[in-house]
């Protein structure tokens, strides 16, 4: 049988345990170091809105690898309990809104974003905020937002991939402190068939080309939203992220 010995470091004094860290291989440096940036160093809780619709792990471990402390919470105390809200959306429209109904969380949104309390839609989650959605049929969303969700149309949509699915640049038209840190321009992830034509010009933070100029980010008050994954968007998209748990 094989053995493999192992050293407690706990009971040591500072100065050994300095001695040992220096002679350890290099794997098992950057796995500390990797370990060590997921301490959580903000006292800011992030909630996001588990109401049944897809992964939404990701979102949390960006936040997470940024030392903010995230949690995914169904139940509405829970999540009243957070500073700030992430709503997330995956897939259509109208399911996304029947799901967000069934769990019974719909209340608490509406009545997070009448409070002024900071919320920040990813995706689907932003197209929520709207008016409506044309996708499959006609939709109504919160109506938090001034606009409706349309689909690409037109003689050079048939020349683009539907859905948009990779990285474009998102133009920034105002400062504010979801972007602190980032140039005018910056790449972000997106996948999605349908855009959010914004009909209310003062709270277009962003916009993006892809047959036509639409808004992909969004701010009204403490009311965020992103066409884009910020998630899935290396450090522009973590920077995002950053900025709304300290700073939004």
């Amino acid at each position: 049988m094989e053995t493999t010995n192992t050293i407690s470091l706990k009971p040591y004094s500072r100065p050994l345990l300095t001695h040992v860290a220096k002679h350890l291989p290099a794997t098992v440096k950057v796995f500390s170091q990797q370990r060590g940036c997921c301490k959580m160093t903000s006292k800011v809780q992030i909630g996001i809105l588990d109401y049944g619709i897809g992964n939404l792990r990701s979102v949390q471990k960006a936040f997470e690898v940024q030392g903010i402390e995230a949690h995914l919470h169904q139940e509405a105390a829970a999540l009243q309990r957070c500073d700030k809200l992430i709503l997330p959306g995956v897939g259509a429209f109208g399911d996304c809104m029947q799901s967000l109904e069934n769990s019974g969380l719909r209340p608490l949104v509406e009545g997070w974003i009448a409070d002024g309390r900071p919320l920040l839609g990813i995706c689907v989650g932003f197209q929520m905020l709207l008016e409506c959605s044309h996708e499959f049929g006609l939709h109504k969303g919160l109506g938090i937002v001034c606009g409706e969700v349309k689909p690409f149309r037109g003689s050079v949509c048939s020349q683009l991939k539907i859905p948009q699915m990779g990285w474009n640049t998102v133009r920034f038209l105002q400062p504010s402190i979801l972007t602190e840190g980032l140039g005018e321009e910056e790449y972000f992830y997106f996948v999605h068939s349908f855009y959010c034509d914004v009909q209310s010009p003062g709270t277009v933070l962003g916009v993006t080309d892809y047959s036509l100029s639409y808004c992909t980010a969004m701010q009204k008050g403490c009311l965020y939203g992103t066409q884009f994954h910020p998630e899935k968007s290396s450090s522009a998209g973590l920077k995002i992220l950053k900025n709304f748990a300290l700073k939004g």
